[in-house]
């Protein structure tokens, strides 16, 4: 059985585990030598998952996969998080993060560049409407993107929990007078 075919069919497993759960299905790669594949699932809910999530997902995959028994060699199976700087995978993806910062790889150049780094605008006709540092606004078309992840600002993350600290600290000192 073609590699292709295995990594549909545990797409579909990881897919109705995810379901199961009341989780979202991020993404499914399959890595790692032929002979002792590594099964990554990437899965979300809102507020994240918690470690319960990935077990009762792991558990059921792991059950189904070796019933079924079409991977017919050791594997590793991972569950997890996408984590913060999650890949970007379907175009809905890049709908429900507009307005996060970004990286992309494209397949051909766009304006003489293949990466471009800024913020999600939006999405229109097939396209990830893109605000890049370097080229400013541009239309990028969605099958064109070979790699896509969000990216932390770390700057306006430490910028962000040091007011919310200093909101805390007045909140405290107003209940002690």
């Amino acid at each position: 059985m073609d590699s292709g075919s295995i990594a549909d069919r545990v797409r579909t497993v990881a897919e109705q585990a995810a379901i199961d759960h009341g989780l979202e299905l991020v993404h499914v790669e399959i890595a790692g030598p032929e002979g002792h594949p590594i099964i990554r699932v990437f899965i979300d809910k809102p507020g994240g998952v918690t470690h319960e999530d990935c077990s009762g997902v792991s558990t059921q995959i792991g059950t189904v996969l070796d019933v079924e028994d079409f991977i017919h060699s050791a594997y590793t199976l991972e569950v997890s998080s996408p984590g913060l700087e999650r890949g970007l995978y379907k175009l809905a993806d890049y709908q429900r993060f507009a307005g996060s910062t970004a990286k992309l790889k494209t397949r051909a150049p766009i304006k003489n560049q293949r990466n471009f780094q800024g913020r999600i605008s939006g999405v229109e006709n097939q396209g990830v409407v893109f605000e890049d540092r370097t080229s400013g606004r541009i239309m990028i078309p969605f099958d064109s993107i070979v790699k896509a992840n969000l990216e932390i600002d770390v700057e306006n993350e430490f910028r962000q929990a040091r007011e919310r600290e200093a909101v805390d600290r007045d909140l405290i000192d107003r209940n002690r007078r």
